[in-house]
Parts: structure tokens; C-alpha cells; sequence
């Protein structure tokens, strides 16, 4: 049997499609098992700008690692997580943070380049916890930026306190403290200085 040119070409450009057709069905198969860096990830779609944190709070166990805001606005629900994930663990207590302060977590874990989670030593404390801390260690400021929810302390597994601390500075995005013994950095969103 002859085959006209034209059903030849049409067939080559049937098998093309069919091909084509093939390969993406497969990768949308295989994509849900394929991880990329958030910093990949995020770039890949265009126009769309995020703001993630990966932090793991070491006293309750508890880790958020997903975006808090996307599309020009925080979300609301991640932003909740974050305040329950930053409580005051011995009164119980939940705070709403500064949302500036997420930024510049976000910022900082970005500008580090770590593939680990922020380690939370202290987010938000009660006037209470903070009087008891400050009767334990003369470190602690009887009005600290904790007690407002705009104070965090964090260490990155992968990274020297004495990077984190100088990236921190760098930023001049509030107050910066060193607590070598104690292993983390302070950070918080009030004036800029440091210790």
C-alpha cells in the first residue's frame, strides 16, 4: 500500500505530539517526587514573589517550613502557625509578631545560605517568664523586645554563631546579640545597636 506524502508528514507530526504529550504526562508524574530548592522553586514561576522561613522550635519540637507570604500580602494562617510556634512554651501563652521581624529571619536564613532550619531557642515571652529569666541570668533586659514579640533567639546548625551574628549586623535591621555560651544570636526589630 502506498502512503500519500502528506499522510507521512501528518503522522510524523502525530508521533511528534504524541511524544511530547508522553514526556509531560511523565513529568507530571514524577514531578511530585522531585524536591527542588525553595530559591529554584520560587524563581521558576514567574512574577510571583515569596517570603518563606524553615524554623524548628527545639523546646516544644514543633517546625514550620513553608511561605508566609506570597503575592504581595502575608498569609494569614502561616502567620498564625508562626505566632503559635514562637508562644511562650512554659506559660502557654501566644503572641502575635511583628511581621517584620519574620522578614528578616526570612532575609537573614537567605542571605546565610543554609540548608537547615532555624534553631528557636526564645521567641515570645510573658512579663512573668522574663522576670524568671532575668532572675537566672543578668543577660536579660527587663524590657525586653521578647516580651513585645519582636525578639527571637536562633542558632543555625550549619553556621557559626559568629556568621550569623555578623550577617545579622549587617542587615542593620534592628538589635543584634551574641550568647556564645548559651549558643544562639538575639535578634530583634527595635533600634539598631549591638552586643
Amino acid at each position: 500500500m502506498r502512503v500519500a506524502e502528506g499522510d507521512t508528514t501528518d503522522r510524523a507530526a502525530g508521533r511528534r505530539q504524541f511524544l511530547r504529550f508522553g514526556l509531560a504526562a511523565f513529568a507530571a508524574v514524577a514531578a511530585p517526587s522531585v524536591m527542588l530548592p525553595a530559591s529554584v522553586a520560587e524563581a521558576a514561576v514567574p512574577g510571583r514573589s515569596v517570603r518563606r522561613l524553615d524554623l524548628h522550635n527545639i523546646n516544644t519540637g514543633e517546625r514550620f517550613n513553608d511561605v508566609y507570604w506570597a503575592e504581595g500580602a502575608y498569609r494569614p494562617d502561616a502567620l498564625r502557625r508562626l505566632d503559635v510556634l514562637l508562644r511562650d512554651h512554659r506559660a502557654g501563652q501566644v503572641a502575635r509578631f511583628d511581621p517584620r521581624l519574620l522578614d528578616v529571619l526570612s532575609d537573614l536564613h537567605r542571605r546565610m545560605g543554609s540548608t537547615e532550619p532555624f534553631r528557636v531557642i526564645c521567641g515570645y515571652r510573658t512579663r512573668s517568664t522574663n522576670a524568671l529569666a532575668r532572675r537566672r541570668s543578668k543577660g536579660v533586659a527587663k524590657e525586653s523586645y521578647h516580651t513585645r514579640a519582636m525578639a527571637v533567639d536562633v542558632a543555625l546548625p550549619d553556621r557559626s554563631l559568629k556568621g550569623l551574628a555578623q550577617e545579622a549586623k549587617r542587615m542593620q535591621a534592628g538589635g543584634v546579640g551574641v550568647y556564645n555560651s548559651s549558643g544562639f544570636v538575639h535578634v530583634d526589630v527595635g533600634p539598631v545597636r549591638t552586643w
